[in-house]
């Protein structure tokens, strides 16, 4: 029995168990070791003293990599804030396009293709019937965020769509959707099958994908084309969710949901026997909150799935707001939906959000009251985050 409740203790505890079983590859290796080294003696540590009382206080570094369960909340307030000035003044739609199980095994050995994959097939697919004239005939803002798990820490890669209710036409005008999603989800379904579809064909006819394991069967070109046609001849699920009403709701939303990971500690209940208990929402059930155990090898085995490759993009922009469009079309679209520098979606600078996420107490010492803290010295290890 054990009353370890954090990942970074399963991580320690559990780990020649699991390195006896499974082989990490050297991005998960990397992660593991970051998550488990994360405010410890290994990465350093930072000093803060007060210039007025003379108070001290050592503090461990943190990794800071993104996948640690401890360091997404200052990463995730940046990012938001980095976006807050990007906004649009109009409702926006949030779909959702997973891939069929089939793929599975296919994607876990090739994840930086086939993720890639997701991406292009899905944002060409909204782009496409955004633009025809039976459906909104204009170019609308597309936020795109890549989720590989589901509630129970299963393999589970689908793709959440956030696009604008209106886009701009091609003489530069705003054009606002209906009210309901304006694309019959079965068609966009079939559209973002169709180009995944192509990308998979492509890539293995220039010898783009690995076959190993339970996948390496489809090294047999029949067998791939067996495949083929199966995944063609089923539906791949997709779903509208909730519209955001206006620009505060899709930052809350991205606040919220852009730097999740498979799973944080706040839902292990506890660890005991060699089994780790944690809190997962059935969606079969009506949404219940139930507490589901699992090896603690295979807790770990299941988390590891979900490391991206390194320096791979899961939050991407199209449409209005792709990269290239920011300076022009987009400050268009802000303008046109007259949200344009509005004082209430201005980027706060780097003091102001550290005092917003301190909450006025970033500077504040704990035994004098006073704003006179500062960081003294540093002994940090540099770590490249992935």
């Amino acid at each position: 029995m054990s009353d370890v409740k954090t990942i970074q203790d399963i991580f320690n505890e559990f780990e020649k168990q699991f390195n006896l079983r499974y082989h990490m590859s050297a991005e998960q290796r990397k992660a593991f070791n970051h998550i488990k080294d994360c405010r410890t003696e290994k990465l350093g540590y930072h000093k803060i003293v007060c210039d007025n009382c003379g108070y001290e206080k050592i503090t461990y570094n943190s990794c800071r990599d993104r996948h640690c369960p401890l360091c997404q909340n200052f990463r995730k307030e940046q990012w938001t804030n980095e976006r807050k000035s990007e906004v649009i003044g109009c409702k926006s739609f949030h779909v959702v396009l997973t891939l069929p199980k089939e793929l599975d095994s296919l994607v876990l050995q090739n994840k930086k293709v086939l993720y890639s994959n997701m991406f292009k097939a899905a944002a060409e697919a909204v782009k496409k019937l955004c633009e025809d004239e039976k459906y909104m005939g204009a170019t609308p803002a597309i936020t795109a965020v890549l989720h590989t798990w589901g509630q129970n820490l299963d393999f589970h890669p689908h793709i959440h769509l956030i696009i604008s209710a209106g886009g701009l036409t091609k003489d530069n005008k705003w054009k606002k959707s209906s009210e309901k999603f304006f694309v019959p989800v079965k068609i966009l379904s079939k559209v973002f099958r169709g180009k995944f579809m192509s990308y998979l064909k492509d890539d293995y006819k220039n010898g783009k994908l690995a076959f190993y394991g339970d996948a390496e069967e489809y090294k047999n070109v029949n067998k791939f084309k067996i495949l083929v046609n199966k995944l063609y001849g089923i539906s791949w699920y997709s779903y509208i969710k909730k519209p955001f009403d206006n620009a505060d709701a899709i930052i809350e939303y991205l606040a919220r949901y852009t730097h999740k990971i498979a799973i944080t500690d706040s839902r292990i209940v506890k660890v005991e026997y060699g089994k780790v208990f944690f809190k997962y929402k059935d969606y079969k059930d009506n949404s219940k909150r139930k507490i589901m155990s699992l090896e603690a090898v295979e807790f770990i085995r299941r988390f590891l799935m979900h490391i991206l490759p390194t320096r791979f993009v899961k939050i991407r922009y199209y449409g209005i707001n792709a990269n290239r469009n920011k300076s022009t079309k987009l400050k268009l679209a802000q303008k046109l939906t007259n949200i344009l520098n509005n004082p209430m979606y201005k980027k706060l600078t780097k003091a102001e959000l550290l005092n917003k996420i301190t909450k006025g107490k970033a500077f504040l010492c704990p035994v004098c009251n006073k704003e006179t803290l500062r960081l003294e010295n540093q002994d940090r290890m540099i770590l490249n985050t992935a």
